[in-house]
């Protein structure tokens, strides 16, 4: 069973945001991870890019397959996760640990379309 924490915010395309402030920490879950394998590259944005909900910010590749990252909330990039361009594999090591992007949060209202850890848990087990 792939690990789900609470608090978080959970979206369809198995992102995370962990909210601090007005800012949000966007990565991949741990479910996502294990269904990727190991992670050998993360794209990220810049610093200072728009991302939009619903719109893809950025891909993750395995030796498996790639897959674009989804935002799951709209907000500017204030920071990068610049671990990850020199181990991405941090990313299967812990998650939640290793974030993607810090966004300042646009509009904290999106958070409502997105499922608590208890209905992602339920949305992973279909």
């Amino acid at each position: 069973m792939a690990k789900v924490l609470e608090g978080l915010y959970y979206s369809e395309s198995h992102e995370y945001v962990r909210v601090e402030g007005d800012f949000g920490f966007i990565g991949i879950t741990d479910y996502a991870q294990n269904a990727l394998g190991n992670v050998v590259y993360v794209d990220m944005p810049e610093v200072d890019d728009e991302v939009s909900a619903g719109e893809e910010f950025g891909a993750v590749e395995s030796v498996k397959a790639a897959s674009d990252l989804m935002s799951p909330i709209t907000g500017v990039v204030v920071e990068v996760n610049e671990a990850l361009e020199d181990q991405p594999e941090l990313v299967n090591q812990d998650a939640y640990e290793n974030w993607i992007i810090k966004v300042k949060i646009s509009d904290k209202s999106e958070l409502d379309d997105l499922m608590d850890a208890k209905a992602y848990a339920t949305f992973c087990e279909k």
